[in-house]
């Protein structure tokens, strides 16, 4: 490996895609890229990347089980994982998104090597628990999917092990932005109602099925994937904290603000209806997220997140173009 700086897992995927185009715009081009592109359209999205190569993530495990020589990298930024929150195949997820985690973690541990993973707000379950990243919070959490079950699982495993002294993880809550085609019906709500209103003017939104919620108030924490991007970077420099932490606004918005915000920039008025939430999903469904950003503040990163109105923007303009 002593050709690459960084590896970047999860690379084609939306944040990696995000994340490998910011470092290349700062001027990295030395990196090593690993996804499963398969037989997919995600390839599509290192179209204007610059790298030295891109291995399957099999690739990757076996070199480091193999005890491969680091060479040079400096850092590993772990965002591959399986985040269908509908997958079903616990022993699937409990491989790819812990055990695989852990073998990176490990080998990146043993070459002092800095490393950077996605954990995700899937964690925090139906939020009776609040959404705080201190670590003595950590234990008590009870995630509504295997998903996010299975990010919890390293969650956990760092934690009991005190490797929060010396990597750091991402609680990413709701992400969106461009490049997410490829995500099919895991993208994010501003590309399904982009192509709603485009084709028939008008957007679906799940009806509310708890009194407490009016239809479309449901709340989530919005991030623009440029935030997530400068966020997981800044964790990535060797004299950055480490530690678990949240990526969020740390401002609920609502589902019909988002939407009210895609009309907008497609300069169309509102036409919103409501119809059934499926029945698999009304009992595992986060009516509310927001992240309490106080614990990365703390730590002195300052930098401001988009506004929602600005990120799906942005968002929007790229998806015309």
């Amino acid at each position: 490996m002593n050709d690459f700086s960084t590896i970047i897992t999860g690379a084609a995927g939306f944040i990696g895609r995000n994340l490998v185009a910011e470092l290349n715009r700062r001027g990295l081009n030395n990196l090593l890229l690993v996804d499963e592109l398969g037989k997919t359209e995600k390839w599509k999205n290192l179209r204007g990347l610059f790298y030295e190569d891109i291995w399957d993530p099999d690739m990757l495990r076996q070199a480091i089980l193999g005890e491969v020589d680091p060479g040079q990298i400096q850092s590993v930024i772990h965002l591959g994982a399986c985040s269908a929150t509908t997958e079903r195949d616990a022993d699937y997820l409990i491989d790819n998104n812990y055990r695989y985690s852990r073998d990176l973690c490990e080998w990146c541990l043993q070459h002092d090597i800095r490393f950077v993973y996605a954990s995700s707000a899937a964690t925090y379950g139906d939020g009776s628990k609040g959404y705080c990243d201190e670590d003595e919070g950590t234990p008590e959490l009870e995630p509504l999917n295997m998903y996010g079950y299975s990010k919890h699982m390293f969650d956990l495993w760092a934690l009991k092990n005190g490797l929060f002294d010396h990597i750091a993880g991402l609680k990413y809550f709701n992400v969106y932005g461009p490049y997410e085609q490829h995500k099919d019906d895991m993208r994010s709500v501003v590309h399904k109602a982009t192509e709603q209103i485009l084709a028939e003017g008008s957007v679906k939104l799940f009806r509310s099925h708890r009194p407490d919620y009016e239809d479309g108030k449901q709340l989530r924490d919005f991030v623009f994937v440029q935030d997530a991007v400068d966020l997981t970077l800044w964790l990535a420099e060797s004299d950055s904290p480490s530690g678990l932490f949240n990526c969020g606004t740390g401002q609920a918005r609502s589902w019909l603000d988002l939407v009210t915000a895609v009309f907008s920039a497609l300069d169309r008025e509102p036409r919103i209806e409501f119809i059934d939430m499926p029945e698999q999903l009304q009992g595992k469904y986060q009516y509310f997220t927001e992240a309490d950003m106080a614990k990365l503040r703390n730590t002195g990163y300052d930098a401001p997140f988009h506004s929602l109105e600005e990120g799906v923007r942005k968002t929007v303009e790229s998806i015309l173009a």
